[in-house]
């Protein structure tokens, strides 16, 4: 064993025990889409006072932590991404409502004086308040408040908050009824989800005062604020036994508002008692929370000198403490959005794992068992590497603390079969090394096999890493993820194949017993697909129009199905919300529908999905309306569980449909530029034709099938460009070989040769990819099978494109270029050989 072999040995033994460590001692982090919950993407809105900008938005995050944090979800997860948006992760929360309800608030609080009785025209001067979407509800959700202070209760009532104020607090009136205006509620929210009128326009007068109904729902005329939530300097929810007032929430004062607020009571002090006059509004978000009357025992001028007070109301606990948390948090630097909001249940992501696992266990079986057959021993040593490489990427996955996410998991599941392309290669290139030396040991021909494929498996896996990096940088959510786990999966095979495979097959050829069966290492014959296509010698570049008239012909009818059928978007690309439900009892898609229209969802779309469920799309659905069809679906179907939710702001549609256009721009232009510097601008030009060649094919196969082209599309297609691109580089990167060894043989015989001797690599990478895509298709679910399909299509017309469109199109651009043939590379054998004559004592430079 050489001294190369036995480095390369140790680095490999040392990377294991590493990555068995990691894998032993460490959990993986999973997304929201493997472990259930919901994700949010707030968009942060420019105010009167302040500018969406990164500063603004922090503040903003922080404010939102706070609030998220009494919700009481486990590890919750706030980022801000770019300038103006905060991406919320809240695993194990199914129903958003809650969680949108308490981020959503502006918590606009200020204390009013009560000027006296309000009437509607008053109420009505800027419209009265009716729902709509304030600062922070999602794209057509519903105002519904939490309630806070309602209808009063009796005389009795009345004594004990006259006796609060006595005590130096004041108070809210204790009520009967907690939710404020429920009659008005059915009204705002629409079964379509559109928003009614602006709720910031309701009640509000010239002089800044406002006509709001108080705890009764009896209209008062309010002045302008006197102090707002800034001057407020803690406020806590406690259990208020001794007074028998239950959940209150306790306010203090800063300094000053203190002193605002002894002047407030002591004004209202000035007027009768029972005067409404005498009353003090607190508002929060646009609604009296509370409106206590001053004691008679405070003195006109002189108000509470104790600067605090106590909001009472028939609080729960926890609507008490939500309460005290949003005063105490204040009001959001700026008002947001929710553009986007994913809910996954937690049965979806089990099962996507499960069938992952599955199909990389079989998918990997099918895979090792097809390389053991094909190379035999070697191929049973690279299959060792491979289970090596699963190993290695998990636990970088682990380490690094990436996010698992579905895409990212079909990814890393993906790259398993993608990781014998380099071992292919270089097998491949060993054998015909042996073949035209078989007087070499095998030894040598599997070291120059290993020295001859490096250019093509350095180029293959740059144009893979471009396409992650694309990935990463220009997708969004779990998409990302993806990108992630296919550049750790390159690196991870680049290692496997070069360190790990290599050790492991060198150590075999220098055994005597390897060395004396041929039929047993597998490099040493030259395998049935290379002897065919030897003996045959199929001209396959005589006629590049032919192929070219092939290929033309599969873009003309997958863009007829683009016309004709459409390209069916998902709602990731169009805005709206797609709902998966499981019910107990099965619903007919007819029965379903008719149970929509007539809940007021008249053009909601409903598919089945998976086995027996139920698939809803509709447009502008906000949170309540999804609650009104999911029980509407409960009639028919019993107990019906939310599966997966997707709400898409039409904007960030518009956004991401925009992006999605973008990426693909730059991911021609990227590999194009790539294969400039490092091939012929011919060679670079056929196989970015090739590689639109793909797309297009790619996108009219969606279209006729009628299947969504969405995020988890739009990753598996940057996949496939990368994929096409690597195959063209194989080939072309033969054919410059070739040309610089046989500069006056013409171009079209060297590109013919060159197509021969890569068949067989193309054909057996190709194949270990189909494997495992083929079980992602079979055993992923509907998750994953379209993901799976658009991969197995991708890869099917990549392998095809890469030989008949990509070569047959250079081939016509040939013919028009000036550029003279590739100067051929002095091999390192041959400098090495001189060194080693140079260095002979015994060679005295003769020669005959």
């Amino acid at each position: 064993m050489t001294r190369a072999t036995t480095v390369r040995a140790v680095l490999a033994a040392a990377v294991l025990l590493v990555s068995v460590l990691i894998t032993l001692n460490m959990s993986p982090r999973l997304g929201l889409d493997l472990q259930g919950g919901t994700r949010m993407v707030l968009q942060a809105k420019d105010s009167d006072t302040a500018k969406a900008d990164r500063e603004s938005t922090d503040r903003t995050l922080e404010v939102l932590r706070q609030r998220i944090d009494s919700l009481g979800v486990a590890e919750p997860t706030l980022t801000r991404s770019g300038e103006d948006r905060i991406i919320v992760e809240l695993p194990d929360v199914q129903d958003p409502r809650k969680a949108a309800e308490v981020i959503g608030k502006t918590a606009q609080l200020t204390f009013h004086a009560v000027q006296g009785p309000g009437t509607e025209a008053d109420a009505g001067t800027s419209g009265k308040k009716d729902g709509g979407t304030g600062d922070g509800k999602s794209e057509g959700e519903s105002d519904d408040k939490a309630d806070t202070g309602n209808k009063a209760g009796d005389a009795a009532e009345k004594a004990t908050a006259d006796k609060k104020a006595e005590d130096g607090t004041g108070t809210g009136g204790t009520t009967d009824d907690k939710k404020t205006g429920d009659g008005q509620k059915a009204d705002r929210t629409k079964g379509d989800g559109k928003k009614g009128e602006d709720k910031e326009t309701g009640g509000k007068k010239a002089d800044g005062g406002l006509t709001l109904p108080d705890e009764q729902g009896r209209l008062l005329d309010l002045g302008p604020a006197r102090l707002s939530g800034a001057g407020v300097k803690a406020a806590a929810a406690s259990f208020d036994a001794q007074q028998g007032a239950g959940w209150t929430v306790s306010l203090d004062f800063h300094k000053k508002a203190g002193q605002d607020w002894t002047r407030l009571t002591g004004e209202a002090a000035c007027n009768p008692v029972q005067d409404d006059r005498r009353r003090v509004a607190i508002v929060l978000d646009q609604q009296i929370i509370s409106s206590p009357q001053v004691s008679p025992s405070v003195a006109c001028g002189v108000g509470l000198p104790s600067g605090s007070t106590q909001i009472t109301g028939s609080f729960s606990a926890d609507e008490a403490r939500e309460l005290a948390l949003l005063i105490e948090g204040g009001a959001l630097p700026l008002p947001v959005e929710i553009v986007e909001q994913r809910t996954v249940g937690p049965t979806l992501g089990a099962a996507a794992i499960d069938a992952s696992a599955r199909a990389a266990l079989i998918g990997a079986a099918a895979t090792a068992l097809f390389i053991t057959i094909v190379y035999r021993l070697f191929g049973a040593l690279a299959a060792v590497a491979l289970a090596a490489y699963g190993l290695i990427s998990y636990a970088a996955l682990v380490g690094l603390g990436v996010t698992l996410t579905l895409p990212g998991l079909a990814g890393f599941v993906l790259a398993i079969g993608m990781a014998v392309d380099a071992n292919v290669l270089v097998f491949e290139r060993a054998r015909e090394e042996h073949e035209q030396h078989p007087n070499r040991s095998l030894r040598t021909s599997l070291t120059a096999g290993f020295r001859g494929a490096w250019s093509a498996v350095a180029d293959s896996n740059v144009t893979t890493l471009i396409a992650a990096g694309l990935l990463f940088f220009l997708g969004s959510g779990p998409v990302k993820g993806f990108g992630v786990t296919l550049a750790i999966g390159v690196v991870a095979s680049m290692f496997s194949a070069l360190v790990i495979a290599r050790a492991l097959t060198e150590i075999a050829a220098g055994s005597r017993f390897v060395t004396a069966r041929r039929g047993l290492n597998g490099i040493a014959s030259p395998g049935r697909v290379r002897t065919w296509l030897t003996r045959r010698d199929p001209q396959l570049m005589r006629s590049p129009r032919r192929w070219l008239l092939i290929s033309t012909s599969l873009v003309v009818v997958a863009v007829l199905g683009i016309v004709v059928r459409g390209v069916n978007l998902g709602v990731e690309f169009t805005g709206g919300r797609l709902v998966e439900y499981s019910t107990s009892k099965p619903v007919d898609v007819e029965r379903a529908r008719t149970l929509l229209s007539d809940a007021g969802f008249p053009d909601a779309e409903v598919t089945t999905a998976g086995s027996g469920d139920l698939s809803v799309r509709t447009g502008k659905l906000d949170n309540d309306g999804e609650h009104t069809l999911r029980t509407a679906l409960a009639k028919e179907g019993g107990e019906t569980t939310k599966v997966r939710d997707e709400l898409i702001g039409p904007s960030l549609g518009d956004e991401l449909r925009r992006n999605a256009l973008i990426a693909l721009a730059i991911a021609v232009l990227v590999q194009l530029a790539y294969l400039v510097v490092r091939f012929r601008w011919t060679f670079a030009l056929g196989s970015v034709g090739a590689l639109v060649h793909d797309v297009v094919i790619l996108i009219g196969a969606f279209a006729w099938l009628g299947r969504t082209v969405d995020g988890v599309f739009l990753a598996a297609l940057l996949t496939v460009i990368g994929y096409s691109v690597n195959d063209s580089v194989v080939v072309f990167d033969r054919v410059r070989e070739l040309w610089a060894k046989a500069r006056r043989t013409p171009v079209a015989t060297i590109a013919n040769r060159a197509v021969l001797q890569t068949v067989p690599r193309t054909v057996n990478t190709g194949m270990g990819a189909l494997f495992i895509l083929t079980a992602l298709a079979v055993l992923g679910g509907d998750s994953l099978a379209d993901f799976a399909l658009a991969l197995l299509i991708g890869i099917c017309v990549g392998t095809y494109s890469s030989v008949m469109t990509a070569v047959p199109a250079a081939l016509l651009l040939e013919r028009s270029s000036k550029a003279p043939p590739p100067a051929r590379k002095r091999s390192s054998g041959s400098r090495s050989g001189k060194r080693t004559a140079q260095r002979d004592p015994f060679d005295n430079g003769a020669r005959v």
